[in-house]
């Protein structure tokens, strides 16, 4: 008995930090892994998502129905941002980092004095379970689920939908595709409206167990990044085996020696990936399967 319960445990502490990985990096995967924009403001259109997300849920509306809107609200903010800076950085990589860190300083600081330090949250559904000695929360069970859903999602769009053949080819081959009529400005603002809206959907995703706070993307920023590169720039090829390994390695550290170990595991392995697999796990793994 007491080794099922260290093996439930153990499942539950890499489920839990495999969904953070999933869902947190899952916007980033497709404005940087996709796109090559180094976006600094992601952990705001995460917090934008949450905010959002708590604001509605407040008024009245149901949680799923606030999530989405907080991932519409962030992809919409996102569009007109691609629009107006984004657009003219494009194979432009320190200009795009300089631009987003500046988006980041004006988003963090302008809900700091629009809508103070803090703002009240809501509350975690659905409970918690207890298993031998120890209480879970079934709402981490549900954002396994959704992980994994996220994934499959991705895929289906980008591979099985005629949008994401488009997408796919005017990042690819914009010349090409603008050849053949494609109206590639329209593509690459869906595109990173898609990116920003999955940031948005983190932060709706993750607003119930976090104390909602201006700052509250950085949390996510550092995890996002480490699972992007990890992967390399197929993100369906390479962000389900990055989070994987990097869930087995926080959750390992985390367990043994403490939160800020597990951090130090992760920023150690992507200084690794980097240094051995530069092009990340998609082109080890495509490179092996030939």
């Amino acid at each position: 008995m007491e080794i099922f319960l260290a093996i439930f445990a153990m499942f539950y502490q890499f489920g839990d930090a495999f969904a953070f990985l999933v869902i947190a990096a899952a916007g980033l995967a497709v404005i940087f892994g996709m796109m090559g924009i180094i976006n600094l403001a992601h952990g705001e259109f995460i917090m934008c998502g949450a905010y959002v997300t708590a604001a509605t849920a407040r008024a009245g509306l149901p949680l799923p129905l606030a999530i989405l809107c907080g991932a519409l609200v962030a992809g919409i903010i996102g569009m007109a941002l691609e629009r107006t800076i984004i657009r003219h950085l494009y194979h432009r990589p320190l200009e795009s980092i300089i631009a987003t860190w500046g988006i980041s300083l004006i988003a963090t600081q302008g809900v700091l004095i629009v809508l103070g330090s803090t703002m009240s949250g809501i509350g975690t559904p659905f409970g918690s379970v207890v298993v031998g000695d120890r209480s879970y929360s079934v709402y981490r069970f549900v954002l396994m689920g959704a992980a994994v859903a996220l994934l499959v999602g991705l895929y289906l769009l980008f591979y099985r939908t005629r949008f994401g053949v488009i997408a796919r080819a005017t990042i690819q081959r914009p010349q090409m595709a603008r050849a053949l009529g494609v109206d590639t400005r329209s593509i690459y603002g869906l595109t990173f409206g898609l990116g920003a809206a999955l940031a948005g959907l983190a932060g709706g995703l993750y607003a119930p167990t976090m104390t909602m706070v201006p700052t509250m993307g950085s949390a996510f920023i550092v995890e996002s990044f480490v699972t992007v590169v990890v992967g390399g720039a197929d993100i369906f090829v390479g962000a389900a085996p990055a989070a994987a390994i990097l869930a087995v390695i926080k959750a390992a550290m985390t367990a043994w020696y403490g939160q800020l170990f597990g951090q130090i595991g992760l920023l150690v392995t992507v200084i690794l990936v980097i240094r051995i697999l530069p092009g990340g796990l998609s082109t080890w793994i495509k490179h092996s399967s030939k």
